[in-house]
């Protein structure tokens, strides 16, 4: 997200009254609500999120919110979208980059749990546990959302798994490449929902990225 604009005022001069409240910029705001609320969902053990408690920190009314968002939904949205831009930009730079799929694989892998590790407040959400109460279709979005991870990782797996038996490099007994690929890609997705899903629940003292290394190259032999 942007950052927030952390110029001190100017002093006001002296024997004068306080300058008045500097107004956000257009869209400044906005981001200012949505980087408290990620901010909050941070906390471990946080309860649910409410629009009174984030109005509460931001020093504003709560109609000042519905100002910006049409609901609180609205709002995690936009963190949702937010997510969704920023990993799969980064798995598009992965598969410019390396054209190797097992490979390819294992970065993508890695960077989305490193995103979410950098990110404790967005891997509540990527899990769903910030979205218990809200409404059905975030969840929606965020299952979506992998399985999208899942599909980038089974292109290249397979990719790369046709290559291989075309050069009869894959005996016969082994899976074709494209169910191998679907497997491959299915484990790889569960384990990185699995491991969020520790992060978000050990109030993020478990981090996603331990002994990764290792474990993908377990699932990927």
């Amino acid at each position: 997200m942007s950052e927030l604009d952390t110029t001190p005022p100017a002093a006001a001069e002296p024997d004068t009254a306080a300058p008045a409240r500097k107004r956000p910029k257009p869209g400044e705001r906005r981001v200012q609500i949505l980087q408290a609320l990620a901010t909050m969902l941070e906390q471990p053990g946080a309860e649910r999120v409410t629009t009174a408690a984030l109005a509460a920190r931001l020093d504003v009314s709560e109609a000042a919110l519905y100002r910006h968002f049409a609901s609180k939904a609205q709002m995690f949205e936009g963190l949702i979208d937010f997510i969704e831009q920023s990993v799969f930009s980064l798995i598009n730079q992965i598969i410019e980059r390396e054209p190797q799929g097992q490979a390819q694989a294992a970065r993508i892998v890695a960077m989305l749990l490193q995103f979410a590790e950098k990110n404790p407040g967005m891997a509540r959400v990527m899990v769903g546990d910030a979205l218990v109460y809200e409404n059905e279709r975030l969840q929606q979005r965020m299952n979506q959302f992998f399985d999208k991870v899942e599909a980038a990782l089974r292109q290249g797996l397979r990719a790369e798994a046709e290559a291989a038996a075309s050069a009869g490099l894959i005996p016969g007994t082994i899976a074709t490449p494209t169910v191998d690929a679907q497997v491959k890609a299915a484990a790889l997705t569960a384990l990185a929902v699995g491991r969020l899903q520790r992060f978000a629940r050990s109030g993020f003292k478990r981090h996603p990225t331990e002994q990764l290394d290792a474990t993908l190259a377990l699932l990927l032999r």
